[in-house]
């Protein structure tokens, strides 16, 4: 070599044979050409030509001079990269280059041309590959070990090949990268955190997601240098972990992203981390024991982890976070049970005591997920989990939340399902699991409603059977115009019971067709919805109907999904004769006292009670599977049971069942009716009820039966004796209802000269004078329960005969309005006591409500009958307040209540209980959306949108708060405030949504209801001023509570004629201006039905012997402006000319 440095120093520069200069004054393409003949002379040689490396070494320190290392053109700088890695190759283990600045620029160069491995389409990339697999070969940069800069030339070097690796490179690229770079790693001394880091950060999920051939050669390099780069990752992890460094990398906030991949890629270069974990796992910080518990759930979880197995501490820490104080630490633990059951089997034993705590847990989410985790892994593989575990489920049937009992049942369905009744893992497998039908028909003896879901879910199931029936008669019927409309129509009933009805419907629509053409299906499915189809036979349909439509070249078919869903829907799946048989059974043996009803948790008597309402359910949805002597005979037997529930549930399923029993059991018939006949004259009132409406639906000779039943009845009514006149009163009331012709004279003068005269106008025996105005049903006096039987008797005699030809309906009307305007002491004299005075306003106030909803009974009722009526949801008693607020929802929901009656909804807004008002809300709410939802599935009904669309009811609402008897004063701003709030009570839910531009419907609606009058009092002025005062409060709340008002109304309001006069538009051009008023109202609207004011007399708490506030004002008699006294002499004498 010292023969080649003195070569060096006479600076005299040898190229190749044919190879002129190559310098500055040549062009480009000159000196790409003769650096072509360098690069081929300098491949060819090998580092045993001695001769020819002394002979070009002066050429090898002038290709790394700055005129080739800083040249502009890429070519002459690739090819020039190419001759220095042979140079290195050549001269190895000794580079020519003695300068550390020097060789530092040289290998800078040469990662800088690097960057063209980027482009594998390029002309090039032959070359950049060479240079690649040169540098990788002779690991050219382990010469910069010694150097100063070594750490900055790696981290250049790494940071460029994870830039350019990409999908276009084939395996050789991938391996001569790994090769250079991990000869670093080992070779070297040590890793510094920079070039650490560099490759780390390719493991972090973001940049994986960006380039997934970075993290693929991260991945590789990392595992073939585990054993020398561990030490260093342990000491980062101890740096960040255990000292709390975290700023000894920009990747520390990724630290347990980190863990889980590089544990992922090798376990052992986290041999001396885990440890630490253990220590995270007991950190103070919430938070930070969150992210471990996170990332172990992972690792434990893994499906080919053995980390339990390899390090017990850690895994036993573990689980104590099952315990953790914090509620997402051990909702993250209970969320990897189902991951960790389903991988390792093996865990399971270790993880039951802690699931077991954790079903227990406060917490509603967390003990929600347990179940979920066990299910998930049950319907994986039933073997995964054991008995305990499936035991915490069945108990979560019985919890609390309505949410975890739902899924606990559900999950237990499903298990059941896959597993029993498709027999998916054998016998074994079923009989392991046969508990779970008798458990969920067990929960039957909950008394929560929540848990009568499955109720709906047969009841659904019973309206879409009778659907698809429909259909399958539209099929069979001859083709005509209207054949195709009438079919999609019941298409599209039959998709808005599935799930999905957008995608559905379709698919709906083949089906239909499939129904036309193969006769054969249309016969499975008419079986299918037959009564009479038993479980067994089902099961044969759909089984038939599956395979028809099925295709083994369509493995995935979702018109066959559709048609599977529907058919399990209609398809009567466990409910047929033979179960109903067997639940009768059951029942009767829990009558005997031989059922295991204890054993199960459940006193006898309550079981008893929970059968029959189960059978009370199903015998509206499945009544021919109870068509069976044994099933008839075993109710026959419930009658004669003294508990009067039992007796109540065996006659509604009579009444259910039995239409066919006279003809088909008539040894059944005569016992039956004799019993009947018996609870109809001396049975309690309810049980009377039903008795009357069984003979009604069972028996064809029923007149006859109803005069045996009347006639007696008719002429032992005494009032000397009210204990044994409730009964009666309650049967001759339901038979007025419904054999009101057969029984027409004497019951014009039982309502006239007994029920008015005798009973409604007489006060015998004083009440208990007592300052409650609420007492318990059972503490209610003979006589007040009688009178209210009297008054119901009157309203049924009503609606039996519809029509009001003989002015029955004002004469009752006027008795109601009188009984709610004297505050329940018809009479007057003084004699009732205030818990029978609320009793008969309660039931004057529900009998105006079921007339009203009977079309000719409605159109009679008064405007002032109306209000009064509306006032009884402002009761001074809590519970009158409650029992009239459920019925008028009742009526409303079942589309039988005019819409004027929703507005009574509004003057809960003014209730001083916060549960009544809330319940108001939810009543506004449902019957707000189920008015929208029906519109929206009867497009046809538009004549009728006055009567159903929900905006309609702020005309109604306008009204009956100008005829408020608590707005007194027009402008006086604390009864305004209270105005605002009853509007708002409304407005809001309304205004949730802007469906259709109704805020601007609504404003239309106000701005006309000004160019009227009041329809009740035209010509007085106080009233209209109060009208319209109300009328700008309500638009002051829609302009303050919309940004839409002041659009073009979708259409023009009809606004009710009954209410207010013809619009006058020259009238609104005059109304006196309430803006000063307005602006103090103006404040901010509380939260909904919030109070701001003082309230009329109604208890603010709901206790039956709570008192009343004797200091607060009342809803007192005559409180409406145009309501007068009825005088009692003139209603007699009006009553008795019916």
């Amino acid at each position: 070599m010292a023969h080649s440095k003195n070569r060096a120093t006479d600076g005299k520069i040898t190229y190749p044979p044919g190879v002129k200069e190559i310098s500055d004054k040549i062009s480009k393409e000159e000196m790409v050409r003769r650096l072509k003949m360098v690069v081929k002379t300098f491949m060819d040689m090998d580092q045993d030509s001695e001769e020819e490396k002394e002979l070009y070494l002066n050429l090898a320190l002038h290709l790394a001079s700055d005129f080739f290392l800083k040249h502009p053109d890429k070519d002459v700088r690739l090819l020039v990269a190419c001759c220095l890695a042979d140079i290195f190759r050549i001269y190895a283990p000794e580079a020519p280059y003695t300068s550390p600045d020097k060789l530092k620029d040289i290998f800078m160069f040469i990662t800088r041309q690097l960057k063209g491995l980027e482009d594998t389409k390029s002309a090039q990339f032959n070359r950049y590959f060479y240079l690649l697999e040169n540098i990788a070969w002779v690991k050219s940069y382990n010469i910069c070990f010694e150097l100063e800069d070594s750490n900055e030339i790696f981290t250049q070097l790494y940071r460029t090949l994870f830039q350019v690796i990409n999908n276009g490179h084939n395996q050789k690229v991938h391996m001569h990268m790994v090769d250079l770079m991990s000869s670093i790693v080992c070779e070297g001394d040590s890793v510094s955190q920079e070039l650490l880091d560099t490759v780390l950060v390719n493991l972090v999920p973001a940049h994986k997601n960006l380039n997934k051939q970075a993290y693929d050669l991260a991945k590789a390099l990392l595992k073939r240098t585990a054993q020398a780069i561990e030490p260093y990752i342990t000491n980062f992890f101890n740096q960040v972990l255990m000292l709390g460094k975290t700023s000894v990398s920009d990747l520390s906030e990724h630290v347990f992203d980190l863990i889980l991949e590089l544990y992922n890629i090798d376990s052992h270069l986290l041999l001396s981390v885990l440890p630490q974990l253990e220590f995270k796992l007991k950190s103070n910080d919430n938070d930070e024991r969150l992210q471990v518990v996170k990332l172990l759930a992972k690792m434990f979880g893994a499906k080919d982890s053995e980390l339990a197995s390899q390090n017990k501490p850690l895994w036993q820490c573990y689980l104590g976070r099952f315990n953790d104080i914090h509620v997402p630490v051990r909702l993250e633990c209970v969320k990897f049970a189902s991951h960790c059951l389903m991988n390792h089997p093996d865990l399971a034993k270790d993880l039951t005591e802690y699931l077991k705590v954790r079903s227990h847990d406060p917490e509603e989410a967390i003990r929600h997920d347990v179940i979920v985790s066990i299910v998930t892994a049950s319907k994986k593989d039933l073997s995964l989990v054991n008995d305990h575990l499936l035991n915490f489920v069945r108990e979560r049937t019985l919890d609390k939340r309505w949410r975890v009992r739902k899924e606990a049942m559900m999950g237990l369905a499903q298990i059941y399902k896959k597993y029993a009744l498709q027999a998916e893992a054998g016998k074994e497998a079923a009989k392991q699991i046969s508990w779970i039908k008798d458990k969920l028909l067990h929960i039957y003896y909950q008394n929560s409603i929540d848990d009568r879901a499955l109720n709906e879910m047969w009841k659904c199931q019973n309206m879409l059977r009778h659907h698809v029936k429909d259909l399958l008669d539209l099929i069979k019927q001859p083709k005509s115009d209207s054949y195709n409309k009438t079919v999609f129509s019941k298409v599209m009933v039959i998709t808005r019971n599935l799930p999905d009805p957008g995608k559905t419907q379709d698919f709906v629509k083949k089906l239909a067709q499939v129904l036309e053409e193969d006769e054969k299906i249309r016969k499975q499915l008419e079986t299918l919805v037959s009564p009479s189809c038993s479980c067994k036979q089902a099961e044969v349909c759909v089984k038939e109907v599956t395979k028809k439509l099925g295709s083994p070249k369509q493995p995935s078919n979702p018109f066959l999904e559709m048609v599977k869903f529907l058919l399990e829907r209609i398809a009567p799946v466990h409910i047929d004769t033979e179960s109903i048989s067997a639940l009768i059974k059951q029942v009767n043996k829990s009558i005997e006292g031989t059922a295991d009803d204890e054993d199960e948790g459940v006193p006898t008597e309550q079981a008893i009670r929970a059968g029959l309402e189960l059978l009370k359910v199903l015998s509206f949805t499945h009544p021919v599977s109870f068509h069976s002597a044994e099933t008839f005979e075993s109710l026959l037997g419930c009658l004669k049971m003294d508990d009067e529930k039992v007796a109540e549930a065996a006659l509604q399923i009579f009444k259910n069942t039995g239409n066919k029993l006279e003809e088909s059991f008539p040894h059944i018939k005569s016992v039956l009716l004799t019993v009947l006949q018996h609870k109809a004259k001396k049975g309690p009132p309810r049980q009377a009820k039903y008795a009357i409406h069984c003979i009604h639906a069972m028996f064809s000779n029923r007149d006859t039966h109803f005069a045996q039943i009347f006639e007696p009845l008719h002429k032992s009514l005494d009032t000397d004796n009210m204990e044994q006149l409730i009964t009666p009163l309650t049967t001759l009331g339901h038979l007025a209802m419904l054999a009101p012709e057969q029984f027409a004279a004497p019951l014009k003068s039982l309502v006239a000269n007994f029920i008015v005269k005798d009973l409604l106008m007489n006060d015998r025996i004083p009440g208990k004078k007592t300052t409650k105005l609420w007492v318990p049903d059972d503490e209610v006096s003979p006589e007040t329960l009688a009178k209210i039987q009297g008054l119901k008797l009157m309203v049924r005699w009503l609606l039996g005969v519809k029509n009001n030809q003989s002015k029955s309906g004002n004469s009752t009307l006027r008795m109601l309005t009188a009984i709610l305007s004297s505050d329940g002491d018809l009479t007057e004299q003084g004699k009732m006591g205030k818990p029978d005075m609320s009793r008969l306003r309660l039931a004057a106030g529900c009998a105006i409500l079921r007339l009203a909803q009977e079309p000719c009974y409605h159109e009679i009722i008064t405007l002032e009958q109306y209000q009064l009526c509306a006032l009884v949801i402002n009761d001074e008693c809590y519970q009158v307040r409650q029992a009239f607020a459920q019925k008028l929802h009742k009526g409303l929901c079942r589309l039988r209540l005019p819409l004027e009656y929703l507005a009574v909804f509004t003057l809960c807004a003014k209730d001083p209980v916060k549960e009544r008002r809330a319940h108001a809300r939810q009543c506004l709410v449902k019957n707000i959306n189920l008015r929208r939802e029906y519109l929206k599935q009867h497009a046809a009904v538009s004549e009728k949108l006055i009567s159903l669309l929900p905006e309609y009811v702020v005309p109604y609402a306008i009204h009956l708060l100008v005829h408020d008897p608590d707005y007194v004063k027009v402008q006086d701003i604390e009864q305004l405030k209270d105005i605002k709030e009853a509007l708002w009570f409304v407005l809001e839910i309304l205004m949730a949504k802007n469906e259709n531009n109704s805020h601007a419907f609504i404003r239309k609606m106000v701005e006309n209801i000004k160019q009227t009058k009041d329809g009740q009092c035209p010509d007085d002025p106080k009233i209209n001023e109060k009208l319209y005062t109300v009328c700008d409060v309500a638009m002051n709340i829609v302009i303050s509570k919309s940004t839409t008002y002041s659009l073009e109304s979708p259409k023009d309001p009809v606004l009710p004629a009954r209410y207010f006069t013809q619009p006058d538009k020259v009238l609104n051009c005059c109304r006196t201006s309430t803006a000063n008023v307005l602006g103090a109202v103006n404040k901010p609207l509380s939260a909904t039905g919030k109070m701001q004011t003082k309230l009329s007399r109604m208890e603010t708490i709901s206790n039956a012997s709570s008192n009343s506030n004797p200091s607060s004002p009342g809803r007192s008699k005559g409180r409406l402006v145009s309501q007068t006294h009825i005088h009692v002499s003139s209603l007699i004498y009006k009553l008795g000319s019916v």
